[in-house]
């Protein structure tokens, strides 16, 4: 029973144990199994000090905030020595010399001290600063004043899930782009079919008016042809039109 329990342990690699109670003060229960842990959070669990913390060589991101803890950090440099992350914000921190343990700790990079009383001396940050030179952030902040990041993939692990719903945006977005494209083609498409039947109707009716000018012309040309005749020949081509004979003619019958 207990290699089972060790051996489930040894994987652990994240730990949260917010608001639960400490052991007057201190912390009972975590042991040097888990030897992968590399996210313990302990918020609001009336820590009054560290020194039970167990020897944890892969941890990276200590959440302490919330606790009564005033000194004794020398112990996370002696148990913790990888650690890149550390939350004292709401300890009972006073003063500068409070932190120079944490010089021992070449990985540290980020630090938070929210709400401690150290925070309200003069010239706070730059002092921080200059004790421990490793830090690129000090609640939240650079040495230049600039934000940091609001997650940290590689402590928090959410570099992964983060690229894919980015991909899934992306999917998305590009679902969308093609989406108009095919409105647009619609639309242009249709607009073509629009000119061209325009185009058509156009052609068509110069057709009809270039027909009804060769008419009229053809019409006047018999006209003038007409006009052209003696006045007898033209009469009898009217009546031949008309389909009657001429009466002189039908004289020149009779007396024949």
């Amino acid at each position: 029973m207990t290699e089972m329990v060790f051996a489930q342990v040894s994987h652990v690699k994240e730990l949260v144990l917010d608001n639960c109670r400490s052991d007057d003060g201190k912390i009972v229960g975590l042991s040097s199994d888990f030897e992968n842990l590399e996210f313990l959070s302990m918020i609001n669990i009336n820590l009054l000090s560290v020194s039970n913390l167990p020897k944890l060589n892969k941890l990276r991101k200590l959440e302490l905030s919330d606790n009564r803890i005033s000194g004794g950090l020398e112990v996370l440099a002696e148990r913790t020595p990888n650690l890149t992350h550390l939350n004292l914000s709401g300890n009972k921190i006073k003063d500068i010399n409070t932190l120079e343990p944490l010089k021992k700790l070449p990985n540290l990079h980020s630090l938070d001290l929210f709400n401690c009383e150290v925070t309200m001396l003069i010239n706070y940050r730059e002092s921080v600063f200059t004790l421990l030179p490793q830090l690129t952030y000090l609640d939240g902040f650079d040495a230049d004043d600039q934000e940091a990041p609001d997650s940290d993939p590689e402590a928090d692990g959410d570099g992964l899930e983060d690229e894919y719903e980015n991909g899934e945006e992306g999917e998305e977005e590009d679902d969308d782009d093609e989406e108009d494209d095919l409105d647009e083609e619609v639309i242009d498409d249709e607009d073509d079919e629009d000119d061209d039947l325009e185009g058509e109707e156009e052609e068509d009716g110069v057709d009809d008016e270039e027909e009804d000018e060769e008419e009229d012309g053809e019409e006047d040309e018999e006209d003038e042809a007409d006009d052209d005749l003696p006045r007898g020949e033209k009469r009898k081509r009217n009546l031949e039109d008309e389909g009657e004979e001429d009466p002189e003619d039908e004289e020149d019958d009779e007396d024949d």
